[in-house]
Order: structure tokens, then C-alpha cells, then sequence
């Protein structure tokens, strides 16, 4: 059933979250200090059974220089730089297994598919560590770190997002001119993160993305992983000012604001996860071209297929 706002009024919803006025000197200092480390992005060929594509084991340097595993697909026998897919995963999921996800690669382009640091219990296996030696856990994530933005959780993930777009690009079979960033729920969140850091994005695809105006989504959803805010506040009923002084720092409507590549999003009416305010919140902040799909009976799948569907034109229109 609808829990939020009718389509009418989500058109128009703008969200009452604050933009910190040094928003973009925070971010221009931790990626300057993440650009201290050199990327070394190396790719190493791995057997895994496939006749049709071509899989890498890659490392690279993210935030603090601490190493991000990635895979790279391609079509098999490429020997000329590709358009490639950038790709971040919801929440608790991680790169996977090298045979599996080959929708991208498959459609013929190169394919960049970022881990996710400490995640990879959900779905998807992970093989990255988080700060401070953390591996894969159960969750959560939305409140680790959460007493200062320097050690918020995200910084250190919205960061190796970025290093990622970099690393795939110093790979010679990657076409960095054309380069998109894809994502759904957590990963569709990091798209946006993405998009307002990194500039010269060709094309960005955010399906029913999380992370999106904080201040309303802690109140209106009792759904994992927003619950978390909620539970965590119960307790510490004094930090709520602080909490969300942090959050704005990494909420998608304030990336929204500075994101200029042209961006494909999708919203679901009935989505107790990621409430579909909290999407259009984003979408009507966006400052780029833009265009969203509404899907007026589904939950957080979203349009499933559909949005698949929906990214591959995309794609194909903005990488050719």
C-alpha cells in the first residue's frame, strides 16, 4: 500500500535538509588527502570458467590508501578501450563471486565492479576490510563512526566510490571519456555521492536510491537500514542535533545539488525502504539532465527488469 506522499505532491517535495555551507571544501579536503596515495589499480586475469568474457581481480587505493578489491569484466579478446560501467551494490552486499553479475560486460561494455568495504553478508559475498581491520558484518553501517563526519562510515565508502571512477580509468582497456555509474538502493545512493564529486561522469543511473534526505527518512520508515538512525537516537536522545549535523554531509539531495552528468532514477510507491519522498528529494534537488520512472505498485525491487531495461538505454544512449 502507499505510505507516502501521492505522485502529485512528490513532484514538488524538496526536502528540508540543510546544506552545510563548507559541504564542498569537506569534500575537496578528503579527496585531496585521499590523492596523497597513489591509486596502484592492478588487474590481474582470473580463470572462472567463462568462454564469453574476460574477468579481472583488481586492487586499488581508496580513502587512506587502504586496498578496495574491484572486478573488471570485459568481453572477451578486447583489445581496444571500452565504455564502462561503474558499479556500486546495496546494503550488506559485496563484489560477489567472479562469475556472477555479467549483465554489463555482456551487453559489451567494461565493467567495474566495486566491493564494498566490511559489507558482503547479504546476498553477496564481500572481500574488502573496513578501518581498523573490520571485515564483513552484520549490520549496521549507518551509525558506525557516526559522532563526527571525519570518521562517519560513509566518508571513508563515498571516498573509495571516487577512487574507484579514478582507478578504472587508469585501466588501459577503459575508455575514461566514457564512463557511467550505476547503482540501486545503498549503490544507487553512492551514484549520487559519486555524481557530485566526480564532474565529467557521462551518464549516472541511481535505481530507488538510499541515502537520500536523512531528516525525513528517520522519521517516516521503521524499515532497515533507516531504522538504525532511529534506534541509535532512542538511546542517545541528546546527539540528535549532532547526528544530523553529520548526515548532512553525505545526503543524496545535497550531492544532487552539485551533480551535472545527465542522471536516469527510479522511484516505487510502495517502498517502506527507501521511501519514495526521500527519492524525489534527490531528483527534484538535481541540478543535471534528468528523467525518473515511477513505479506506482511496487516495493524496493523497484521496477526489477524493468530498471534494467531502463539503464541499458541509458547507457547506450549517453556511452556511444
Amino acid at each position: 500500500m502507499y505510505t507516502d506522499m501521492p505522485e502529485t505532491e512528490l513532484r514538488a517535495y524538496r526536502s528540508g535538509q540543510v546544506d552545510p555551507a563548507d559541504f564542498d571544501a569537506f569534500w575537496a579536503d578528503t579527496l585531496a588527502e585521499a590523492d596523497r596515495y597513489p591509486l596502484n589499480a592492478i588487474a590481474t586475469r582470473v580463470d572462472c570458467g567463462l568462454s564469453t568474457l574476460d574477468v579481472f581481480d583488481v586492487t586499488f587505493a581508496g580513502f587512506a590508501g587502504q586496498p578496495i578489491k574491484a572486478w573488471l569484466r570485459l568481453p572477451a579478446g578486447t583489445g581496444a578501450p571500452l565504455p564502462t560501467v561503474v558499479q556500486f551494490h546495496g546494503y550488506g552486499r559485496g563484489r560477489g563471486q567472479a562469475f556472477e553479475n555479467l549483465l554489463w560486460a555482456s551487453a559489451g561494455y567494461a565493467h567495474f565492479d566495486m566491493d564494498l568495504r566490511g559489507q558482503g553478508f547479504s546476498g553477496s559475498t564481500g572481500d574488502t576490510d573496513d578501518d581498523a581491520g573490520s571485515g564483513p558484518q552484520v549490520p549496521g553501517f549507518m551509525t558506525r563512526g557516526i559522532e563526527s563526519r571525519e570518521t562517519y562510515y560513509y566518508r571513508r565508502l563515498f571516498t573509495d566510490a571516487v577512487r574507484a571512477v579514478a582507478a578504472a580509468r587508469s585501466l588501459e582497456l577503459v575508455d575514461s571519456a566514457r564512463v557511467g555509474v550505476v547503482g540501486r538502493s545503498q549503490g544507487g545512493g553512492i551514484a549520487l555521492a559519486v555524481a557530485g564529486l566526480v564532474p565529467d561522469l557521462a551518464a549516472v543511473v541511481a535505481r530507488v536510491p538510499f541515502l537520500c534526505d536523512f531528516p525525513r527518512a528517520s522519521v517516516i520508515t521503521d524499515a532497515l537500514p533507516y531504522r538504525e538512525l532511529g534506534q541509535y537516537l532512542a538511546t542517545n536522545r541528546l546527539r540528535a542535533t549532532q547526528v544530523h549535523d553529520v548526515l548532512a554531509y553525505f545526503d543524496g539531495v545535497n550531492f544532487a545539488k552539485r551533480a551535472t552528468a545527465a542522471v536516469t532514477m527510479t522511484a516505487a510507491l510502495m517502498d517502506p525502504i527507501c521511501p519514495p519522498s526521500t527519492v524525489f528529494a534527490a531528483y527534484n534537488n538535481y541540478a543535471g539532465p534528468k528523467q525518473i520512472t515511477v513505479w506506482p505498485y511496487n516495493g524496493h525491487e523497484g521496477g526489477a527488469w524493468e530498471d534494467d531495461a531502463l539503464a541499458l538505454r541509458a547507457f547506450s544512449e549517453r556511452l556511444a
